[in-house]
């Protein structure tokens, strides 16, 4: 019961979590929300990912630590799919690629944000590291 091209290679859930380090009941939940659709299902019902379902797990990966949520992600992911539209107007182009770069400047802020939280993480485990018991 799959389809699409048969010669693609198709990876079980396992697997799927295994590439991403995304646990297998976290992407089920982007399943159930709609943020990730197998391509296909096993003749015995499982679920089914191909490569590009691998890349759209990926892209949702980098999005949860910078704060995006779930309809920001969606949104996010569909101003991209847009950009790489040969049926895409041209319009429709512009307003996606104003969204991507609304985007990008959101998730250089949320770096910035991590980066100094990560300074001062490193700051507090360096003076910690004085008061081990070696």
């Amino acid at each position: 019961m799959t389809t699409g091209d048969p010669k693609e290679e198709r990876l079980q859930i396992g697997e799927v979590a295994a590439r991403t380090e995304l646990s297998i009941k976290t992407i089920r939940h982007y399943d159930e929300v709609g943020l990730v659709t197998p391509s296909a299902r096993s003749a015995g019902g499982f679920r089914l990912y191909t490569a590009a379902d691998v890349d759209r797990l990926l892209a949702i990966r980098r999005m949860k630590p910078l704060g995006f949520t779930l309809d920001e992600m969606r949104e996010l992911l569909a101003a991209l799919e847009t950009v790489h539209a040969p049926a895409a107007s041209k319009s429709e182009r512009a307003q996606a690629l104003t969204y991507l770069g609304e985007c990008h400047a959101r998730a250089r802020e949320a770096c910035d944000k991590l980066s100094r939280q990560l300074s001062y993480a490193r700051e507090l485990t360096a003076q910690l590291a004085d008061y081990r018991n070696e």
